[in-house]
């Protein structure tokens, strides 16, 4: 990263903190100094996904009278940006992290630099290697896969040509599920043919898509395609969508938008496996809270897993998890 842009990055944050730069680093506050301050570190902030996760951290922080100060990458595939921005929160003297790290080994250090420092980190969402971290919160994310290889195989009656679409190297919860569809997919029904497994969509629509055109450019008689994020997901349905074949060929992803929903209701996509980021944002933010406070807390938690289809789309848990309440954002 450009010096001038990690000057602006810092400026910036430092804004965001205040006063938190005025006491020596994870040194806690007493009831005279204020709030506790939390850093929520999402991998991005642009997806629905963070939306969510900003919104449960929002009210567990007002519920248990702390602040919190958002901030993360523009992209998700900006790793150098996001250690630039635990870095420069830990330095500026938060009084905890909650992380969700876009590579699980390039985070460890600043993560144990904030530790020896004395600001714990509860990471969130995707896995980081080490036992710097004082918690991890997340969806069980090789479920998640195996989840979405019996709803594939289901709809495929267990035939077929399959094409899979990676996200990006190095990101620990998106290759569980991957690793877990594989596995069910090839177990259960050996049936169905992997045409390709190995080609990443990246972190954007746009690339996600353009992945996705090479592949239908390469392989004809596709039948199903599993995605294992957002921007892969609405990649690959725009891609299936200009090539006419939205709805033929049977398209099961992970997460939700609005555009997501809206190829649900259409039968356009045929299975959206739904994590429940409001809580994973909610309960890592209390878990931060709880170890400072010196209070009992889980170590590892597992949030809910659901698949929402064209079917069971309108049925209130399913629709929870597709349409989360994120008007604590607009307050």
């Amino acid at each position: 990263m450009a010096r001038p842009r990690r000057i602006l990055i810092s400026a910036v944050i430092l804004a965001l903190i205040g006063c938190a730069a005025c006491r020596a680093p994870g040194g806690g506050r007493g009831a005279d100094r204020g709030p506790l301050t939390i850093a929520v570190i999402p991998m991005g902030t642009t997806h629905e996904f963070w939306k969510s996760v900003h919104a449960g951290a929002l009210t567990a922080a007002r519920e248990l009278g702390v602040e919190i100060i958002w901030k993360g990458p523009l992209k998700e595939d900006d790793r150098n940006e996001q250690v630039q921005i635990v870095e420069t929160l830990s330095g500026a003297g938060v009084d905890a992290l909650v992380l969700s790290p876009l590579d699980d080994r390039a985070l460890l250090r600043p993560v144990a630099d904030a530790r020896r420092a004395g600001i714990p980190t509860v990471v969130f969402n995707s896995a980081l290697q080490g036992e710097e971290h004082v918690a991890y919160i997340s969806t069980d994310n090789f479920q998640g896969g195996v989840l979405a290889a019996r709803a594939v195989g289901s709809l495929t009656e267990g035939r077929g040509r399959l094409i899979l679409v990676r996200v990006k190297a190095g990101v620990e919860g998106t290759m569980k599920r991957e690793e877990g569809f594989l596995s069910t997919l090839r177990a259960e029904f050996p049936g169905i043919v992997i045409l390709s497994d190995n080609q990443y969509g990246g972190t954007s629509t746009e690339t996600a898509y353009q992945t996705m055109e090479n592949l239908l450019s390469r392989f004809s008689g596709v039948d199903a395609v599993f995605t294992p994020n957002e921007s892969t997901t609405f990649g690959a349905l725009r891609a299936l969508q200009d090539h006419g074949l939205a709805g033929k060929v049977i398209l099961v992803g992970f997460d939700a938008s609005a555009k997501l929903i809206e190829a649900l209701e259409k039968g356009e996509i045929r299975g959206l496996v739904l994590q429940d980021p409001f809580a994973m944002g909610y309960l890592s933010l209390k878990t931060a809270v709880a170890h400072l406070r010196g209070e009992t807390y889980e170590k590892t938690a597992a949030t809910a897993l659901v698949l929402a289809t064209p079917e069971n789309m309108k049925e209130p848990p399913v629709r929870r998890l597709l349409r989360p309440d994120l008007s604590i954002l607009k307050d």
